[in-house]
């Protein structure tokens, strides 16, 4: 990361492990906002998750970091999320009952 830019942005959430960090960061990118990782190399070569060695810092820009913490902080039910009724109707069509 250039260090000229370092104080541009801001660490949003701490992940364990990649698989999580990349959750969190296509959750953000889904409403447009950038993000950053940072993390241990030897975290990542070895899957090690303890004592903060395969810990991940997810970074997004300052102006984005209210709304990105606003976006993590949300939780959703089924209800909640807008499904795709043409896919559902084809899941439908495609073996006789709904899933």
């Amino acid at each position: 990361m250039d260090e000229a830019n370092e104080d541009l942005w801001e660490v949003v959430a701490t992940a364990a492990g990649m698989t999580q960090a990349n959750l969190i960061t296509g959750r953000l990118a889904s409403d447009g906002i950038r993000t950053r990782l940072r993390y241990e190399a030897a975290g990542t070569i070895y899957a090690i998750t303890v004592d903060g060695l395969g810990e991940v810092r997810i970074l997004v820009p300052v102006p984005d970091w209210e709304r990105a913490r606003e976006i993590l902080s949300a939780s959703y039910d089924d209800g909640d999320l807008p499904w795709n009724k043409e896919a559902d109707d084809l899941v439908i069509k495609s073996n006789g009952t709904k899933t």
